[in-house]
């Protein structure tokens, strides 16, 4: 797996944003309700170890998504 650094550094900034802002909004919505509350599953599910938020996140978007 890329390092974290590696993959933002090769990701358009206006990407970034965009995404970002998007984040911003679901995070207000019933839907980034569904998806916080997946991503604290997986967070428990690893152990509880800290670190790994962003790939928590993105994993429950992936999951609920593909539902």
């Amino acid at each position: 797996m890329a390092s974290k650094a590696a993959r933002l550094s090769s990701t358009d900034p206006m990407e970034l944003d965009t995404a970002a802002v998007e984040r911003a909004g679901l995070l207000r919505s019933s839907r980034g309700q569904e998806i916080r509350t997946r991503a604290y599953e997986i967070y428990l599910q690893r152990g509880g170890h800290p670190g790994y938020e962003l790939e928590d996140w993105l994993q429950a978007e992936r999951e609920l998504t593909t539902n």
